[in-house]
C-alpha cells in the first residue's frame, strides 16, 4: 500500500468514527405521541380487546354500537365509555342483582368511568339505543 493510500484510508477511517461519536437525532418526547403508544389493542380468541391505558380500559360508542362488544377484566379495573358519535347521544347502563350503574345521557366526545368492583358478568346497556351492548366478565 502506498503512502497515499495509507493516508486516504486513514481520513476514511477517521471520518467514520466521527460519524458514529456524533450524537443520535432523538425525536421529540411529546405527552401525545407517548399516550398513543402507551396504548395497546389485544386479539384475544377471534374478539379485540378494549385500548388499555395506564388508566384502564376504553370501549368506543359509535355507529349506534360499543366496541369492542366483549370483556374480560378483572374485579377492580376501570373502564371508560367514550362517546365517539359526532352527532348522537348515548346513555350507558348497568341493572343486575349485584350491580348497577347509570351514567346519564352521554354528550358526543364524553367519557364516563366505571368501576367494576364485583365479579360477576353484566350487560351494559345503552337506555337510548336498545340494540347496543357490552358484555363485561369480571373475574
Amino acid at each position: 500500500m502506498t503512502e497515499s493510500e495509507r493516508a486516504a484510508r486513514s481520513q476514511k477511517d477517521s471520518r467514520s468514527a466521527e460519524a458514529t461519536d456524533s450524537p443520535a437525532i432523538v425525536p421529540p418526547r411529546h405527552p401525545l405521541f407517548l399516550g398513543a403508544i402507551a396504548c395497546l389493542f389485544v386479539s384475544v380468541g377471534g374478539m379485540t380487546a378494549a385500548a388499555v391505558t395506564d388508566t384502564g380500559l376504553i370501549v368506543s360508542q359509535k355507529g349506534r354500537e360499543f366496541n369492542p362488544g366483549t370483556l374480560s377484566i378483572k374485579r377492580g379495573q376501570t373502564v371508560q365509555i367514550v362517546n365517539d358519535d359526532l352527532d348522537l347521544l348515548h346513555h350507558a347502563y348497568i341493572d343486575s342483582e349485584t350491580f348497577t350503574f347509570d351514567s346519564g345521557d352521554q354528550l358526543p366526545g364524553s367519557k364516563t368511568k366505571i368501576v367494576f368492583s364485583v365479579a360477576g358478568d353484566f350487560k351494559v346497556l345503552c337506555g337510548i339505543h336498545p340494540k347496543m351492548k357490552l358484555l363485561v366478565h369480571v373475574e
